[in-house]
């Protein structure tokens, strides 16, 4: 809200369309994955400091940063009011979400009877640690292809080798404190020269144009306004128009379920339907500003237009039927 407040376009989760938070979630990730599978210890880090305000702070905030980037398919309306209230009641929009994403502790907290339903402290949470190294290593393989659709393959190379040189420092802290020795001035040294080689090298390796488009069955026409307008009015021609962004969970299930379907290609065809697709993965003013105008705070959106009509919002959970009956009223 502060950075619209000055004037910056700025959507729901447009961190995650900064090549340097990428970058930094993936290390984020992997040094999880590494002390979730015992290779090193961190008893003072804050989202695992117990019960301290610092850790219930730290883990909230790790939670909402990482996992919450599309706005489907349930907070869409939510967002969009969010852009057009003023601030107070947009902050209470917000407060709503946090409250959501903190009911589970809070009910555990406030509610005796579900925290006695909980196991004891025992050797299953050292286990369970392990097991949740698992999702977390896949959360850095997902983190490592975002940074392939962000900034092309030799910036995802070096950050690829960024990771690899502290994970080699860790290795090494880890090995220092089971033999009880001072671990961490080793993992400095070992870590250094790859995080300051990183800081000039990775910028100069940024290049999105190398990373390309998605490629589509329906090859859609990448979004213009004055094209979707042309389209639309002047040529007669309906269109299926929806917006998209890799880091959004809810937009890939989408594709694959509904839109990249080939029985949906062929009724677009039969139905001289053109399919246009915004990319949001990157800063896209363009596409910050249409989406605006739509009331949408980000990605998924699905608009469909149809010549002389205002264009249809669909639902943020597709099907290929609601697609093939569209393309058929043609």
């Amino acid at each position: 809200l502060a950075l619209r407040a000055g004037g910056t376009q700025v959507g729901w989760a447009f961190q995650l369309q900064e090549p340097g938070v990428v970058v930094a979630l993936l290390v984020l990730a992997a040094l999880l994955t590494a002390n979730f599978a015992g290779l090193f210890e961190l008893p003072g880090l804050p989202i695992r400091g117990g019960g301290k305000p610092a850790s219930a702070f730290g883990t909230g905030l790790l939670a909402a940063f990482v996992a919450t980037p599309c706005t489907g398919p349930f907070m869409a309306a939510a967002m969009g009011a969010a852009l057009l209230l003023p601030v107070p009641q947009a902050l209470g929009l917000f407060a709503a979400l946090g409250l959501g994403l903190a009911l589970p502790f809070l009910l555990l907290g406030f509610v005796p009877a579900l925290r006695r339903m909980l196991p004891k402290p025992g050797a299953w949470m050292e286990r369970f640690r392990k097991l949740m190294a698992i999702p977390m290593g896949l959360t850095a393989l997902a983190l490592v292809w975002l940074s392939v659709r962000i900034g092309g393959k030799p910036f995802a190379l070096l950050a690829l080798l960024l990771v690899a040189g502290l994970l080699m420092g860790l290795l090494v802290t880890g090995l220092l404190q089971r033999r009880g020795k001072l671990a961490w001035p080793a993992f400095g040294l070992i870590a250094a020269p790859f995080v300051v080689f990183a800081a000039f090298a990775l910028p100069a390796a940024y290049d999105p144009a190398s990373a390309g488009a998605e490629e589509s069955i329906h090859h859609p026409v990448a979004f213009d306004e004055l094209v979707l307008n042309d389209t639309v009015q002047s040529q007669g021609k309906p269109v299926f128009l929806w917006f998209t962004a890799d880091w959004c969970l809810t937009c890939k299930v989408n594709e694959r379920v509904a839109i990249e379907r080939d029985e949906v290609r062929k009724a677009f065809e039969a139905g001289g339907v053109v399919a246009m697709r915004g990319d949001w993965t990157r800063a896209d003013p363009a596409i910050t500003k249409f989406l605006e105008q739509q009331g949408a705070a980000g990605v998924p959106l699905y608009l469909w237009y149809v010549p002389n009509q205002q264009p249809e919002k669909l639902p943020q959970v597709l099907t290929p039927e609601m697609l093939i009956e569209r393309a058929k009223a043609r």
